[in-house]
């Protein structure tokens, strides 16, 4: 599809943060990847004179205009539907859906109050396993690895760090080491549970182009070896070695998005476990299994 020269205005309206609505249009906005839009935020609206001031936005250019609704007063709700609908402006009412299938399910209202979420029951648990993946990054190991629940190993640059840091986010303390063609792996690699432990390998040449762009940013001349497609084809070779020394999957990060790649890493580590630990304590190893995205939370007032 050619891209539009017109501005696309997703208007986010809530009467706490915006942050789900925000979600939803940042996810729409990327499935329409021709079109220039940008999302505006009208958060906390508690009252009919708030949500009047937005729709004399909506006013100045209705053409233009989406709404997002995640309004849950319901006289204010129907105020901003209402207004939509006489400026012909396409609304989303996006927690309609969701308390309909609810109500539908167990008979019950919804309360149509603006309730605090308060602190998900993981979230101290899952600030941890961020904490744990800075401290144990690129082999400096603060802590144990008895105390990781996913060990990554790989040749530099094959994306050991921002999928550890992603897998902390998701609430699973990382530890990430780096194979070194000549440098033995720390004793502690070899003594941990098998479970734990994923490989990452990529493309020589996707490897090649990263470390290029790397060795350039950091002005290192010196390191014309760390990237050249004769000795990386080489170092890769070891590190393949020594990832079946490990018993471990090895997982082809050159085409993964970060979520997708740490999708599967959950998914390997659970599955080892299962069969290698089937009396070990899961922790939070399935957690995240069925959808890493499911750790997003809901706003707050």
């Amino acid at each position: 599809m050619a891209a539009t020269a017109r501005v696309i205005d997703i208007h986010v309206v809530a009467d706490s943060t915006g942050d789900t609505g925000t979600r939803v249009a940042r996810a729409t906005q990327a499935q329409f990847p021709g079109h220039d839009v940008r999302v505006v935020r009208h958060p906390r609206l508690h009252t009919p004179q708030g949500v009047d001031d937005v729709v004399a936005q909506l006013r100045t250019d209705p053409a233009a205009a989406v709404v997002f609704c995640t309004v849950v007063d319901d006289a204010l709700r129907s105020r901003v539907l209402d207004a939509c609908a006489a400026l012909d402006v396409p609304c989303a009412d996006l927690l309609a859906p969701a308390l309909d299938a609810f109500t539908a399910r167990t008979g019950a209202q919804p309360a149509r109050v603006v309730q605090p979420v308060g602190l998900a029951a993981d979230y101290f648990d899952r600030i941890h396993a961020m904490e744990f993946a800075v401290a144990n990054d690129d082999g400096h190991l603060t802590d144990g690895l008895d105390e990781a629940q996913v060990v990554l190993v790989g040749a530099s640059r094959t994306g050991k760090t921002p999928l550890s840091m992603y897998l902390g986010y998701l609430g699973y303390p990382t530890a990430n080491i780096p194979l070194v063609p000549g440098v033995a792996p720390p004793r502690e690699l070899f003594e941990v549970e098998r479970w734990k432990v994923v490989g990452l390998t990529i493309d020589p040449e996707r490897l090649l182009e990263i470390r290029r762009r790397r060795v350039h940013a950091m002005g290192a001349a010196g390191l014309s070896g760390y990237a050249d497609l004769a000795r990386i084809h080489d170092e890769l070779d070891e590190v393949s070695r020594l990832q079946r020394r490990l018993g471990c999957p090895v997982l082809d990060t050159t085409a993964l998005a970060l979520e997708e790649a740490a999708g599967r890493v959950v998914e390997l580590v659970a599955a080892r476990r299962r069969a290698l630990a089937p009396d070990a304590d899961p922790g939070t190893t399935d957690r995240a299994t069925a959808d890493p995205a499911a750790t997003d939370h809901e706003e707050e007032p």
